[in-house]
């Protein structure tokens, strides 16, 4: 087996991938070799790093199964000659999966978690590529936000801009929780009080219920209070002032709420 390690942009829109960096450049061109070959491979990484898209621009007109769905897998083997199948840990059976794609010649494009291992798996991939984690491809972040932003300008028909300074992008879940960060702080960066304060009704009308939610959810007010007076005014004594507190009444908040701050 040939193990292929490639840095891969996160995200491919109409066939054509961010390459940013210039290992995702290369991830391309390896790509696009690989559309013309007769290989299976398989595609290890993180959630959200772009797995199944790539998957997909290496077969575009193949179908596409969650390995888990394994009656369905089955059944669908029986009349295809190419398929990506997704999160090939999930599956029930994956040797009897890979008896069928050999036995009926099918051509497979698979992905996988990066701390995936099969032995029957490892010997039947030709190919294997490891997608690493957008904290280590700065350069596809930025691309990927300013596609997020663009996206967010469409779905929410604004034209204001996105307001990127204090932006730190979060990269738990890679190319989701970025795309999702992005679309929340785009809607919520001019959202007005009564939709802020129907956000928290929302957020609290299943979780009430025991005799101290008011001091229980007391944080969902204070704490965003002291971390914008503390990004605008810089210290505690300011803040302090503004907010019409006494300064070891403000530190005691600060130490309540310390887990969030």
């Amino acid at each position: 087996m040939m193990i292929v390690v490639v840095p891969v942009a996160a995200l491919v829109v109409d066939a054509n991938y961010i390459t940013a960096c210039a290992s995702s450049a290369q991830a391309f061109k390896t790509a696009t070799l690989l559309k013309t070959l007769n290989v299976n491979s398989l595609i290890i990484g993180e959630v959200g790093v772009g797995k199944r898209t790539l998957a997909h621009y290496i077969l575009p007109d193949a179908p596409i199964l969650d390995a888990s769905n394994y009656d369905e897998l089955l059944t669908t083997l029986e009349s295809v000659n190419k398929i990506v199948i997704t999160n090939l840990e999930n599956s029930p059976n994956i040797k009897k999966i890979l008896e069928i794609l050999i036995s009926k010649n099918i051509r497979v494009i698979a992905t996988a978690k990066n701390l995936y291992y099969n032995r029957d798996a490892d010997k039947f991939f030709s190919v294997k590529f490891e997608i690493p984690p957008l904290s280590d491809r700065p350069e596809d972040v930025e691309e990927l936000i300013k596609k997020f932003i663009k996206e967010a300008s469409l779905l929410f028909s604004s034209k204001d801009g996105f307001k990127v300074k204090n932006f730190k992008p979060d990269l738990s879940q890679n190319a989701n929780s970025l795309r999702r960060q992005v679309m929340i702080n785009y809607l919520l960066q001019d959202i007005r009080e009564e939709e802020l304060m129907d956000i928290v009704q929302n957020y609290l009308v299943d979780r009430l219920g025991s005799n101290s939610d008011y001091k229980n959810f007391l944080h969902l007010y204070e704490v965003p209070m002291i971390k914008a007076g503390l990004q605008r005014f810089k210290s505690q004594l300011q803040l302090s002032d503004k907010l019409g507190l006494n300064r070891n009444t403000l530190r005691k908040k600060m130490f309540d709420n310390s887990k969030y701050l």
